[in-house]
């Protein structure tokens, strides 16, 4: 499936579902999961907790509370934090779980981070590309309308360039 890139903060996205970066404990702390349990609320984080935890590459799925979405999908790309980093299949796998979730939601828009990114210690470039890979593979029913949102400009930068290669 196709997808775009956009640049912005994932909390102030308008989507039917955002996808939160998120470590196997669920708990919503820096990067990704700090931005939207900021906007979200700590009822998001509250919730999100009560789902956890999960294991690597599994997804839950929460209300979003205060957020502009009606869900947050809470995608384990790497283990709690401090326990591990990010690995190729957990990329991969939380990336298919959290677009299969929002498809069975019956969610036509998602915003996707660059899972397993950032916190999770895993390379930028090669993390997007892992996603993007699992993005054009994707065979949605529901879903039409995914973006690929990166927060800086040196981000940005990279998912554009990874996003181009294979179009």
């Amino acid at each position: 499936m196709e997808f775009t890139v956009v640049q912005g903060d994932i909390a102030t996205q308008s989507a039917d579902a955002l996808v939160n970066a998120a470590g196997t404990s669920l708990r919503m702390g820096s990067g990704v999961a700090g931005a939207l349990r900021r906007r979200g609320g700590p009822e998001l984080n509250e919730a999100a907790i009560a789902k956890g935890p999960i294991d690597l590459g599994d997804v839950a799925v929460t209300d979003a509370f205060a957020l502009d979405a009606d869900y947050v999908i809470h995608a384990a790309a790497m283990p709690h934090y401090g326990d591990g980093r990010a690995t190729d299949a957990s990329i991969r796998d939380a990336t298919q779980n959290a677009l299969q979730a929002a498809d069975d939601l019956g969610c036509e828009s998602l915003v996707l981070p660059a899972l397993g990114c950032g916190v999770a210690g895993f390379a930028l470039e090669d993390g997007a590309r892992l996603i993007a890979e699992e993005i054009r593979e994707f065979d949605p029913v529901a879903l039409h309308d995914v973006r690929f949102i990166a927060y800086s400009d040196d981000e940005f930068a990279v998912l554009s360039r990874v996003a181009s290669e294979d179009e």
